[in-house]
Order: structure tokens, then sequence, then C-alpha cells
């Protein structure tokens, strides 16, 4: 995303960089968006984030459908998206809500607002937060240690926020003022003083709504890591405005007039104009900030003894390619060295965009910086070099995604929508692989959007384009049970069971056509065989029945659960004992026959296999995990090995105790967190088999959803466990 879009994603929102602190609190939104109605003071919060810090969002219908009328989609947006970016996290309708499940979510400070059909916006009117700049926003802390500067201090032990109102060019203006525990207007010493400067798109209150920036000037005072200070918060753009402002605080509050006790920092272009501010006229600041800067100053190499001789501290921060000031960052640090003028550099944030998040760690790693000694002159813990520029291939020459070595992924529609409104790219993204909408910006007749970064594993997205699913035609790869889907893999090492093996090296996978009793026609079943396999070995192989879900067929775990890649590299480890994998058709009206009468003799008769109970193993996923345990419960004994990925077990009626525990060596049982949607019932299915006495195993929750990033990691942890004495 450039920085021009970027900002026109703030003003749509209805940020605006001009307004005052005494403005921005009577904001009214565009005509796009609806601010709701205030509820009573009783009504059940639509928000609760778990101390496992889980949301889970639960929005009346009744009250969608009274404020909104009748909507066919209703999503959270917010920084959830990676690197803390903007997303949308679609609710699903059950019953009288629209509700859903995100996280783990990581320690940090949420922005949200819920909107219907793409265009119709409105505040959670339980949440009692709001953001000044823009009312249709609440906002939630997750707590954690990496969160820790962002938690209200105890009452009475943090500084006093204010507002000073000044004049400017006939105009009166007004800043937000922070004074230090302890401060005294009449006090005789004085304080040094901190400008903190807003952005296009950024109102000055953002810095204390979004920024946090009250909670982490009193904490780091509380934790004697602050020099005492005054801040000072405004949307001051330029030298006049600035002068005037400085006038005003050294008319109002104790502080000292010298440059060496005086700092500027910004975000977005207020970062250009501090830079700007302290290194065009050297002297009036001795320590500068740089929070992803729109763009590089002019530095005159004469003023580069003025600058080194006045500023005691420049530093630059900036956060990953997703930031728009990762290229301006790059291009200031080389006028810098070009002028010879010092300056620090934070490093790379990683897992940073350009947003509050991000903004809130240069806060906090710049303020302990000021009016004092410090050892530490280098790059954050884990921030890493800026080498270059990044710039995406240009629109219409590579296939999408486009993804970096990194893990930065560029999706590119093709200009079949340069007439849609609103497109994203659905995809399993968030923590655990939920899916979110990550949207796209048109860039000319196309959309495009850079997201990251993204950890090596799996992805499978979709496009949505106004509220339609499309397949990204320029995707060649495929899903057949979801026509819309497309898939791309990042390779990594936490995710090398998932990646092809040498070309040669693996197990095939070979069609079974077999005939269906049950359905009256011909099917197909996918097999797996390990490398080497031998149809005339003395010994015949074990095997294992695999099952895929509701709405897949026979196809899902080659194409989504990457068991072929998975089974080849535990083979070729040494993990997996030989055996053959079976992926059966599940769609059956009585699935108890369909794989004893059809599937397993088929089988039997293609493929060297042993049909001893002790050799044969069956799993499956959600549905195909309930089929399992339906025939452990009517057939026990049958399969010495079974497993269920994300299914419960069911009642304990009828159930054949001694024969399922005397028959079975393994019960292996698996579900996802929180995000998964059966995780209630599976609990409780887990208390049945206590009360029943049936022995299993269950080693705990999988983190993520009902999805396929969980069962693969199931079969992952399940089949290196066959057939094992």
């Amino acid at each position: 995303m450039t920085t021009e879009q970027y900002h026109g994603r703030l003003r749509r929102l209805g940020v605006r960089r001009r307004l005052s602190a005494a403005f921005t609190a009577g904001v009214i939104a565009t005509a796009a968006v609806l601010v709701a109605p205030q509820p009573a003071a009783a009504d059940t919060p639509w928000l609760d984030v778990s101390a496992d810090r889980y949301a889970t969002f639960a929005v009346p219908a009744a009250y969608v459908q009274e404020n909104l009328g009748t909507v066919s989609q209703v999503v959270v947006e917010g920084n959830f998206g990676p690197s803390a970016t903007w997303a949308e996290f679609g609710l699903t309708r059950r019953g009288d809500m629209w509700s859903g499940v995100l996280g783990a979510l990581e320690p940090g400070l949420y922005n949200y607002q819920l909107t219907a059909d793409d265009t119709k916006t409105i505040k959670d009117p339980t949440n009692s937060t709001g953001v000044a700049s823009n009312p249709l926003l609440s906002t939630f802390l997750v707590a954690g240690d990496s969160a820790r500067w962002l938690v209200d201090a105890p009452a009475g032990t943090g500084g006093k926020v204010e507002t000073l109102t000044y004049r400017t060019r006939n105009a009166q203006r007004s800043a937000l003022v922070w004074t230090p525990p302890g401060y005294a207007a009449k006090d005789p010493k004085g304080y040094p003083t901190l400008f903190l400067q807003s952005g296009d798109g950024v109102a000055a209150t953002d810095w204390l709504d979004l920024g946090r920036s009250k909670q982490i000037l009193d904490n780091l005072s509380a934790a004697g890591a602050l020099s005492p200070m005054v801040a000072v918060i405004s949307n001051a753009s330029d030298d006049n405005e600035l002068t005037d402002l400085r006038k005003a605080v050294t008319d109002n509050y104790r502080v000292l007039r010298d440059p060496a006790h005086q700092a500027i920092a910004g975000v977005s272009d207020g970062a250009t104009d501090a830079v700007r501010a302290a290194l065009t006229k050297p002297g009036q600041f001795g320590y500068v900030g740089w929070f992803s800067g729109t763009s590089a100053p002019e530095i005159d190499r004469r003023d580069a003894k003025a600058i080194n001789r006045g500023v005691k501290l420049l530093r630059l921060y900036t956060g990953n390619v997703t930031d728009p000031a990762y290229n301006a960052t790059y291009r200031l640090t080389k006028a810098l060295d070009r002028a010879d003028v010092r300056f620090e550099f934070d490093g790379v944030n990683p897992d940073g965009g350009a947003n509050w998040t991000t903004w809130q760690e240069n806060l906090v790693d710049f303020l302990p910086r000021l009016f004092g000694h410090v050892r530490d002159h280098g790059p954050s813990p884990g921030h890493q070099p800026l080498k270059r520029e990044f710039t995406p291939p240009p629109a219409g020459t590579t296939p999408t995604p486009f993804v970096t070595e990194d893990g930065f992924v560029t999706f590119e529609t093709t200009t079949d929508f340069k007439d849609a409104q609103h497109v994203t790219v659905w995809a399993n993204v968030a923590p655990g692989g939920s899916w979110l909408r990550l949207p796209l910006t048109r860039d000319g007749d196309r959309w495009r959007a850079t997201v990251g970064p993204l950890k090596p594993w799996f992805y499978y997205y979709r496009l949505i384009v106004d509220r339609v699913a499309v397949k990204d035609a320029s995707n060649p790869t495929k899903v057949t049970t979801e026509p819309m889907w497309s898939t791309f893999f990042i390779p990594g090492p936490g995710a090398r069971l998932l990646s092809d093996v040498p070309a040669g090296r693996g197990g095939k996978v070979e069609s079974m056509t077999y005939t269906s009793t049950v359905a009256g026609q011909d099917r197909t079943a996918l097999v797996w065989t390990p490398p080497g396999y031998d149809p005339g070995r003395t010994q015949p192989y074990p095997v294992l029945y695999l099952q895929h879900g509701s709405g897949q067929n026979y196809t899902d775990w080659v194409e989504m659960g990457r068991a072929k890649q998975i089974l080849d590299h535990q083979f070729l480890d040494g993990d997996l004992t030989p055996m053959v994998v079976v992926m059966g058709n599940g769609n059956s009206s009585n699935f108890n026959r369909e794989l004893r009468e059809n599937i397993v003799p088929t089988a039997r008769a293609r493929y060297h296999i042993s049909s001893d109970p002790s050799q044969q193993a069956l799993a499956g996923l959600s549905m195909g995990g309930g089929q399992a345990l339906g025939v452990l419960r009517a057939y026990p004994g049958e399969f010495a090995y079974v497993a269920a990925f994300s299914a419960g077990f069911g009642s304990g009626t009828g159930v054949d105790v001694a024969a399922i525990n005397n028959g079975t060596k393994m019960l292996r049982l698996y579900v996802g967190d929180q995000t998964d949607f059966v995780y209630p019932s599976f609990m409780a299915s887990l208390t049945t088999l206590n009360n029943l006495g049936i022995r299993y195993e269950f080693d705990g929750v999988t983190p993520g959803p009902h999805g396929w990033d969980v069962w693969q990691k199931n079969l992952i942890d399940l089949a290196p466990r066959l057939f094992k004495r």
C-alpha cells in the first residue's frame, strides 16, 4: 500500500490531521456510516475478552436489524491483521446473534468497529471506550507482559493531561500537555520538553486514545526509566505554528528553553515535520525522533557540523515493508550518511506496520533516551537491518500472490474488478489459522495489497468482491471441493513437513475406484503408498483409513491437508511405520456400510494391506471424526487405532465399554481451541468418556479453529504413533 493510499484509507475512516483536541470529540462521521444510539447501561456487552486472550463478539441480530436493516453479513473491522494492520473478522449468524471468537490475540491495544454489507458501520454501543477523532471506534486492551507499558497506572500515581489553548495566525488552536507526577507550576526547577507531533490522517488526540501515550509516560515514569519532562501533543504542522506553540508552552509551564532540553518526534508526516524542523534550523531541538516518516527532507551537507553539534540524538524508526515509511526511511538513512549527519537507527520492526501498535513501541524505546545518558545506541532486540527499498513487481507482471523470502505476500486482482467498490482477500492468516478478510486498495484498474509477515505454513484464500466470493484467476492452484479457493505455501523450518520432498523420493498417490453399494454408483478414493512399496513382500502393510469432513470429499486430505507431504517427510525421517493410507469418500448415508462393504474390501483387493485389526487404523476430521467414532461404537475391535480430529464422542447410550477398551490399542482425540466451534461439545465428550471408563489419549487443544491448520497438525502428531509396539 502506498503512502497516498494509506492516508486515503485513514481519511475515509473520518480521521483528519487538522482537528484540534477541542474539536475532535465532536467529529461527525461521513455520510457512508451510521453512529449507533447508546443503549441502556444494563445491556450485555458485545465483546468479552478472556484471561487467555480470546475475544468473543456477540452482536444481537435484532439490534442490527433495527439500526441497519436487513443485511447479509456483519464483520468486526479492527487492527487484527498481520503487523496489526486493519482487517475484517466475519461474524456468523447463529440464532438471534451475529457471533465469532478470535484469538489468541497478542497483548496490546485493539480498536474496532462493526460493519454490515461493507457500507453500514456502527460503534459498539456497549463499549464505553472511544476515539475522539473517529466516534465509530471502540478499543480494548489485551493484557500481557509485552503490553505492560499500556495499562493504566494506579490511581493517583500518574501524570496529568490538560488542554493548552494558544493563538497562531489569528486562529485559536489547542494542544494536549502531559505533566509528570509531582509537577508544580511554581516549582523553581524547570522541566525538559518533548513535542509529539501528529501526522496526516492522525489527530493529536490519537496519541492518547490509540497511542496510549499517557499510560506509557506514566508507567515509564513510575519505573524510573524516564527523565521528568513535560510532553506536548499537537497538530502543529509548520515552523510558524510550532514557534507559537513553543512560546505558549514556555509562558504556561515551568520548562527549560535551551535546545539541550527540547525534544521533538512525530508519526507519519509529523515525523517528517519533526526532522525537518530540527535539521533545517539546527539548534532548535537536542533530541529528534522519526516514527514512520513519509518523506525524507532535504539535508544540506553544509549544515552537518551545526546539526551534529546541536542534536544530541536523532533516532529513526520504521515498520516492515507494509509501512509506507519503509522506503522513505531507507532514503533518509542514505541522505544522512551522505551529509555526514550522525543518527541512530532502531532497525526494521519485522512485525510492525504503519499503525499505533508500532508507534507505541517506538515511543517506549525513544522516551528513556531523552535528557540523560544512555549506553545502548543500537536497534531494539529482534529488529533487522534496512538494506534496500521494497518494491513489489509492477501490476500485471507476475502470478499472484507474490511471496518474498521473508513472508510478505502481495495480492493483486486482474482488471476484471475495476468497477468494484470493496475487495478483500479472505485467508487463514489470523492467530492459529482463523480467517480474516484483508482489504485490498484500488491501484489503477486492479486491486492490490502487501501483507505480512506470514509465518511459514500452507495458506488458502479467496477474493471477496462486493460480498461475492471469487476465485483468484491469476493463481493456478485449485481445490476440488471449493472452486473459489486458491492456495500458496510459505517455506521455512516451521513448515518443513508441509513442503514437497525432492522429486522421486516421496510416496505415490493413486486413484482407487470402487463400487458403492450405498450410493449405487462408482466412487473414488485416493491411496498413498510409501516409498519402496512392495506388493510382493511377505508381511502385508498396516493401513490407515483417513476420512474428510462435511462439505469435503476424498481429494481434500491431499489438496488441503497436505497428507502426501506430511507422510513423505515422516517416512523419510524414519518416524513413520511403512503403511498404506486410504482416503475414501465419506459422503454417505450409511458410512459404516460404505467403509466395511466397499472401501475396505476394495483396498484389500488392490493393495497388499493387512486385515488384522491390530494393523488397521481409522481416523477423520469433523464429520469424518464422528464417523470414525461411530465405527468404534458399532464395531469395537475392528480397528485397533482410532482417532478423531474436532469431533465429539456423543452420548454413552449403548456403548460396549469393555469391547472398546479390550479391542483398541489407542483412541486418540484432538480438538482446536475456543475458535473451534465443536470445542464445547468435544469437552463434554471427555466427561462422557471418563464417566464410562473408556481409555483415551488427549494432550490438550491444538491452537487454532475448525480448519486445516489444526487438522494438518493433528495428522502430523498422529501418524508416527500408529502401529508402534
